[in-house]
């Protein structure tokens, strides 16, 4: 039998207090074209092993990254996920599909989040990290309610080459909490002179490093420009490896830092699920979102972990908490803590360094083609290219040579048809010699 809990008499008192007759009242502002009961245009069900052989037939279409060079990036990295990392999270003491409360999560599953806190503290030069979000963009979205808190001020200034997508996110947060966000043209060209847009009104700069289009910059000045005017610095990062390498932003005097943590221990998995970063000062702890897990002892003086400050939280205080994300990517920060504590602290700082050299050959050999153009003075692991042809043609062009040959920049940012001709390109430590000559010989076809 089913289990209906609710009687008629329990549905009248409903409508009732709701103000309508029935329940078709309930959706009186739905189109009736809606409602349609035609018969839908679909296929007859089909068996277990038809669905099988017909999404197989459907998912051959694409070209997967584990299929073909791969020089994807945007946000999203190809790297090596050591084998190790998927058995340790599919261990039934930690796979979930859903981070437990804290009546439920055992201190096994609390430590494994306060050492992903540690590690993300420790790359940020922060000192204190949640214990994950949703992704990159939700980060930064909460990075400048945060600010907005803190300063007391409403308007944030996002930096032209902040990722696409952590932009629309902030800009969606701010739409419905309140406040303004001042979002900067992209230009691959030039430094964004973010200091001139500094006032008495501003909650916080949001930059990236390395930016969307793979500039690495010291924002050390801008720091101190923020600090003058009574803002903060949010510093974001797509690229979490990069920090084996590139300046952390708590170095730079950053206020917040956020990331995607999709690099360590997770696969593209075509867009998610991944996790977000957070890391801050201890003086702004108490307005930092989402869960912190911390280190206590009991009544006997044994070692034990807690989540701290949860009344911050939704499931808490509703409606009066400082954010909406009351949970986190648990078992993705378990992966990413997984992972990194496999590398170590050396091989973190040598897996960077392999992305580097990889991005470093990769672009002198693209860069040497008739009508290539390299846009960075400086990158990490991804650079941005100048094509003679539109890009979007030129990716389709190396996709039917089995290449999957970087992101085009009109398809993150569609609405500037200036960027037309920029080619995004990643490389990481799963692209070998042969994959970049491969590369560079299907660019050099493609455009003839």
């Amino acid at each position: 039998m089913r289990y209906l809990p609710l009687g008629d008499a329990d549905r009248r008192a409903m409508l009732a207090t709701i103000g309508v007759g029935d329940v078709d009242g309930l959706y009186r502002d739905v189109p009736r074209a809606v409602f349609e009961t035609a018969r839908l245009d679909l296929p007859d069900g089909l068996g277990e092993i038809e669905v099988e052989r017909a999404l197989g037939r459907m998912a051959a279409e694409n070209l997967s990254a584990g299929a073909a060079p791969c020089f994807l990036g945007g946000g999203a990295y190809r790297h090596h996920v050591p084998a190790t990392v998927d058995y340790l999270i599919q261990r039934g003491e930690f796979l979930t599909a859903y981070t437990p409360y804290q009546p439920e999560a055992s201190q096994g599953t609390l430590q494994a989040m306060f050492e992903f806190q540690t590690q993300v503290a420790l790359l940020a030069a922060m000192d204190v990290a949640n214990a994950s979000l949703y992704d990159g963009a939700t980060a930064t979205a909460e990075a400048a309610m945060m600010a907005n808190r803190l300063t007391r001020r409403k308007r944030a200034i996002l930096a032209g080459d902040l990722h696409p997508h952590y932009r629309a996110a902030t800009a969606t947060y701010a739409r419905f909490n309140g406040f303004e966000v001042v979002a900067r043209p992209p230009d691959p060209d030039a430094a964004d002179d973010l200091e001139a847009t500094i006032d008495d009104t501003t909650a916080c700069v949001v930059v990236q490093n390395p930016g969307a289009f793979g500039q690495v910059r010291d924002f050390g000045a801008l720091a101190a420009a923020c600090h003058r005017a009574g803002a903060l610095l949010v510093v974001a990062t797509a690229e979490i490896v990069s920090l084996g390498m590139v300046k952390p932003p708590g170095a730079m005097d950053a206020d917040i830092f956020v990331g995607e943590g999709q690099s360590l221990g997770n696969p593209l998995s075509f867009g998610g699920p991944y996790l977000g970063l957070m890391a801050t000062r201890d003086r702004f702890v108490r307005q930092m979102p989402g869960r912190l897990v911390g280190q206590a002892t009991d009544a006997d003086g044994r070692r034990g972990f807690v989540l701290t400050l949860t009344a911050r939280e939704q499931h808490i205080r509703r409606e009066k908490a400082t954010s909406n994300i009351c949970t986190n990517s648990g078992l993705c920060a378990l992966a990413f803590a997984v992972h990194l504590a496999l590398l170590g602290e050396a091989g973190f700082a040598r897996l960077a360094e392999i992305n580097h050299a990889r991005a470093t050959a990769l672009a002198g050999q693209l860069a040497a083609i008739a009508g290539v153009t390299l846009v960075n003075d400086t990158f990490f692991n991804e650079f941005t290219l100048r094509l003679p042809k539109p890009a979007a043609h030129v990716v389709a062009a190396l996709a039917r040579r089995g290449i999957l040959g970087g992101v085009p920049a009109s398809r993150l940012w569609p609405e500037r048809p200036e960027l037309a001709d920029l080619l995004l390109v990643a490389a990481t430590e799963t692209n070998g010699d042969d994959d970049i000559a491969a590369f560079a010989g299907a660019l050099a076809e493609a455009l003839r």
